[in-house]
């Protein structure tokens, strides 16, 4: 009986005394005297954009776009089946693809108008490192992005140059609803689309107000939105600057870089 006693209890001290002798991954012993700490993941997120593959243009672009705590807000995971809108300059790309890896895809699509070889090479070299991107392209006033094949969506800084036309660039005049409808289509149910622009006071011209400063009303996006079927399940303020009164173009070197964005969660029903 005595046999038994001590062989419980000396079951139960070793089930309940520190890990101090042994580390946690596969039991191997510390030195005497040491404390185990358990290290905690990396988040793939935070990983990605530690990368030393990342290009040195587009890090420099970190301290204004956030790109670790926006792309945790809008849940950017391994294995989804993302599209960056206007990414030919592989910002997002960069970060997103090793994000969702081999089981995940990137596909940047970018308007022909604003497409050239150069871009089309440094895609390519960039494609032939990261296996899990591609790049297409079509007329901006006509983005052919496929039905129900995408998981996440990112635009960042472009959705208002869907209100503005220019002639001497080829781009015409086009219908915000029709626009958004696609994107719509092309996504999953469920999808999350992510939408990051330039605010615009409040005003009834999106119009004049983008050919004027690039800029556009964070209601005029809500609506364009909504009424294309999407949810907006969160807004956040990492990107806001109450410093910037919106008086100016986004290109003017005094506010360039450091704007006043709107960060919209939209999600597709599921």
């Amino acid at each position: 009986m005595m046999a038994r006693y001590r062989g419980f209890a000396l079951l139960t001290a070793l089930l309940c005394a520190p890990a101090a002798g042994w580390a946690q991954s596969g039991g191997t012993p510390l030195p005497a005297g040491t404390t185990e700490h358990v290290a905690i993941a990396e988040s793939p997120i935070a990983a990605a954009v530690a990368s030393p593959a990342r290009t040195a243009d587009n890090v420099k672009l970190d301290e204004s776009r956030k790109p670790a705590e926006v792309l945790e807000f809008f849940g950017l995971q391994p294995g989804m089946n993302a599209i960056d809108m206007f990414g030919a300059n592989r910002y997002w790309s960069e970060i997103m693809a090793p994000v969702v890896g081999p089981y995940g895809s990137v596909v940047v699509w970018q308007a022909t108008q604003f497409m050239n070889d150069k871009r089309r090479s440094e895609f390519a070299e960039f494609a032939a490192r990261q296996p899990n991107v591609a790049l297409i392209s079509s007329p901006f006033e006509n983005p052919l992005l496929g039905t129900n094949r995408y998981d996440f969506l990112m635009m960042n800084m472009d959705y208002h140059d869907v209100y503005w036309q220019n002639p001497e660039r080829k781009i015409p005049r086009m219908d915000p609803d029709t626009w958004v409808k696609a994107l719509y289509s092309a996504m999953k149910p469920g999808a999350v689309v992510g939408i990051i622009d330039h605010v615009a006071s409040p005003n009834d011209d999106p119009r004049a107000t983008v050919e004027k400063y690039h800029r556009i009303d964070p209601a005029v996006v809500k609506a364009d939105f909504q009424r294309a079927g999407f949810v907006l399940e969160a807004e956040s303020n990492i990107l806001r600057n109450p410093a910037d009164d919106h008086t100016l173009n986004v290109f003017d070197e005094k506010i360039r870089g450091k704007t006043d964005r709107f960060i919209f969660k939209f999600r597709k029903p599921a």
